[in-house]
């Protein structure tokens, strides 16, 4: 029996979805009516089937929906078909100066296709044969902005790449595919800085409904990327704009694929899985709490069923947050009371907790999905606190 600590529930969501054109990028729904998707970028030879397939393979079982791959060569693009063939989720092909590997990647079977205006030679000539071949082959096309690669003219009127270049770049390309009847778009326009980025996306979510790709290009290392993506993304997708997203880290690309799915959990945009809550420690704790929550983390790694575990450290606020939980321990003299929805089912010795939060929730885990299997329902998602 979960206890009321009168606590007020948190909305589903903050705000609702920002209403845009729909779009289908190789079965997976892009726009207001379909839940934001999680993009990443393979960083292998495009070239190397078998890598790139890999790595795809592993982005798929991270829990990514869409990759893009980059085509910067003819190499790149005769692996094109194989690649978009054998992927497990839908391939974007990446297609900077060269309007050739865009049709490329279309008779490619490709998902998508993402174009960067600023470094497509000759790309305005074209986009009126680019429009008819993507509209024939039902391929969608990205409008993908970067504050580094902006058309000479509109850096010259600008000056840098402001909010308003960015927006201005966008929506002039979209209008010459708009001219030739094509309207299966989707629009980024990146900046490396965050307050820049949150401003073009407010400026262009005004000014179309074209359904937007959110990104911080070039956002840096994993811990400093993290943080400039999750600050922007949080500004944008708590007030309904954003369709899809990208973290860009330097770091792994599955790196990119959990910092972007843990940022819609945390915005209630994608059901929660496993939630560990834990205090931070104080002077008051009397156990070793990082200890505790990075070995019960590290134990439940992978569980696909929602649990909030809390692990507390003292008996100041930990009681009350293990009995919020599914499942949660509150630790003290050398011992930690397990708490399962709500009451203390023991009492176990320090040495003793990890091991019986994590057979707690195995246990918990089992008993969800023979509810799921019988149609039933768990009463909400189970959660675990540690503190």
């Amino acid at each position: 029996m979960q206890i009321d600590l009168g606590m007020p529930e948190a909305p589903p969501v903050l705000a609702p979805r920002r209403t845009t054109r729909q779009l289908d990028v190789g079965g997976v729904g892009v726009g207001s009516d379909h839940p934001v998707s999680v993009q990443s970028m393979t960083t292998t030879l495009t070239a190397d089937i078998n890598a790139t397939l890999q790595q795809i393979a592993e982005l798929t079982a991270a829990g990514c929906d869409i990759v893009r791959v980059a085509v910067p060569s003819a190499d790149d693009a005769e692996a094109l078909p194989a690649i978009a063939k054998k992927s497990g989720i839908p391939v974007i092909a990446d297609i900077h100066f060269q309007p050739k590997y865009v049709f490329a990647a279309i008779d490619a079977g490709c998902a998508a296709v993402r174009v960067n205006p600023g470094n497509i030679k000759k790309f305005d000539d074209k986009v009126g044969e680019i429009a008819k071949a993507a509209k024939d082959a039902g391929t969608p096309i990205r409008i993908g902005v970067n504050a580094g690669s902006l058309e000479p003219g509109i850096m010259a009127k600008h000056g840098k790449a402001t909010p308003e270049a960015l927006v201005e770049s966008a929506l002039w390309e979209a209008s010459l595919f708009a001219e030739h009847d094509f309207h299966d778009i989707k629009i980024s326009v990146k900046h490396h800085d965050p307050v820049t980025m949150v401003r073009a996306y407010e400026l262009l979510a005004e000014q179309c409904d074209y359904p937007l790709h959110l990104g911080v290009t070039e956002a840096g290392p994993t811990f400093q990327g993290t943080i400039k993506s999750a600050t922007a993304f949080g500004a944008l997708l708590s007030r309904g704009i954003g369709d899809t997203i990208r973290v860009s880290l330097s770091a792994p690309p599955i790196e990119e694929v959990r910092v972007g799915l843990s940022i819609l959990e945390s915005l209630n945009l994608r059901p929660r899985k496993l939630e560990i809550v834990s205090c931070p420690s104080c002077g008051r704790a009397q156990v070793d709490v990082y200890k505790l929550a990075d070995e019960v983390t590290a134990g439940l790694e992978g569980m696909e069923v929602p649990l909030r575990v809390a692990v507390m450290g003292c008996v100041v606020n930990g009681p009350g947050e293990a009995r919020d939980a599914d499942l949660g321990v509150a630790s003290g003299n050398g011992k930690g009371q397990i708490f399962v929805k709500g009451e203390v089912i023991k009492t176990v010795p320090e040495a003793q907790i990890v091991e019986t939060l994590i057979e707690e929730a195995l246990r918990l885990a089992e008993e969800a999905g023979e509810d799921e299997l019988a149609g039933g329902t768990a009463g909400g998602a189970p959660t675990v606190t540690v503190g």
